[in-house]
């Protein structure tokens, strides 16, 4: 199983130094990927491009990027300029969004997330293979090409938690990304169905990469109180909810990995176990305890 680490607003308000200070230091002590996510401050494809281009030997991936407010147009010529940039190394994530955001903050419809998806993938992925597409479909319009010299199309990951989508990311997809899912749900539910809907679209087994916070600490109890106040909102999300539920646990603070450097390792391997192919460590909490997560994760890598 890869480790991977998150970079920029997962782990804090992070101005531009700190960011590539986080990179830097993820690739110094030897993680796969800097993982950015789309959150409120950073864009992530652009913290990849400004942190990637400045720091080498490193992949670069993003989980996620939601796709209602970016054509896919406009998202094939975003993530191809990451890779120019940065010399072929993004793995891109994209997702269906929030639901309650997409519609309140956008303005924007955010039924059948599935369907959508399926087209909007029929329509990126020839794109991020320099095609020309001519697509006027029940819910997207597209006609044109993106190409940008140097630039190979990436990988991409799907966010998918409820079995529609996991059958378009196994089908159409490279994989999936999942936030606040654990180990049981993994191993019974998000593995199984992935990898069955690759199997029959005669595709490669697909990447699993299951993100959560993370840190390293002799204060448990302490850190997963801290963990509830933050994440305790995302948690009454509904796409999430549902992945809670079937885990049998209340809220974010039940899944996330936290305990001594021998409690952490135990949560890993439970994670490795049960099929995901890339933990995206997300670590939580002060500066200098992130610092000592991150650096005693590095043993793992």
């Amino acid at each position: 199983m890869r480790i991977g680490i998150a970079i920029g607003d997962l782990r804090g308000p992070t101005p531009p130094a700190d960011l590539i200070g986080q990179v830097r230091m993820a690739a110094e002590l030897g993680y796969d990927t800097a993982w950015s996510s789309q959150a409120f401050g950073w864009d992530a494809l652009t913290s990849l491009a400004v942190a990637g281009a400045l720091v080498p030997d490193i992949s670069l991936g993003t989980a996620v990027v939601p796709v209602p407010q970016r054509h896919p147009l406009v998202l094939a010529s975003q993530a191809l300029s990451v890779q120019a940039a940065t010399g072929n190394r993004l793995t891109l994530g994209v997702g269906a969004g929030v639901a309650m955001m997409v519609t309140s903050m956008y303005g924007l419809p955010s039924d059948r997330p599935a369907t959508r998806m399926r087209e909007y993938l029929t329509v990126l992925r020839p794109l991020l293979r320099g095609e020309s597409v001519a697509h006027q479909g029940e819910l997207i319009t597209a006609s044109g090409r993106t190409e940008v010299p140097g630039a190979e199309p990436p990988q991409v990951l799907v966010a998918a938690l409820g079995p529609a989508m996991l059958n378009v990311a196994g089908e159409l997809a490279d994989g999936t990304v999942t936030w606040m899912t654990g180990p049981r749900t993994l191993a019974e539910h998000i593995v199984p169905s992935i990898t069955r809907a690759a199997e029959s679209a005669g595709r490669p087994a697909p990447r699993v990469v299951a993100g959560l916070p993370v840190c390293v600490t002799e204060d448990e109890a302490g850190v997963r109180g801290r963990i509830a106040e933050q994440f305790g909102l995302a948690g009454q999300v509904p796409e999430y909810r549902a992945m809670l539920d079937r885990e049998g646990v209340a809220g974010p603070q039940d899944v996330a990995v936290v305990g001594d450097a021998r409690a952490v390792a135990r949560g890993l391997a439970r994670l490795a176990d049960a099929g995901v192919t890339d933990f995206l460590a997300a670590p939580f909490g002060t500066v200098a305890e992130q610092d000592r997560t991150v650096r005693a994760l590095a043993g793992r890598t």
